[in-house]
């Protein structure tokens, strides 16, 4: 899977078109850019940029009714202390 093809598909989970097509404009050609050329430097400036972008439209992205990874985690933190605390009450 090219370069293009990863950012698109993460602009399309984050609905980066919805939230901010221009951003998602640009980030999209960013990733073409880094895909178009052989020259280091050129494709090192690219990809601080489009990090940059896709590190702004990850946080403007609307939050899924899932949640994320971080609520995940929580969620997971939330169990073994359930569990932890059971065990020293019970035992």
């Amino acid at each position: 899977m090219s370069i293009v093809d990863k950012i698109t598909h993460e602009l399309e989970d984050l609905h980066a078109d919805e939230t901010s097509p221009g951003m998602a404009a640009v980030a999209l050609d960013l990733a073409m850019a880094m895909a178009g050329t052989d020259a280091p430097t050129a494709k090192a400036v690219a990809a601080r940029e489009l990090r940059s972008i896709m590190a702004d439209l990850r946080r403007l992205a609307p939050v899924g009714e899932k949640g994320d990874t971080v609520d995940d985690i929580a969620e997971q933190r939330k169990k073994r202390r359930a569990a932890a605390a059971e065990r020293a009450v019970g035992g």
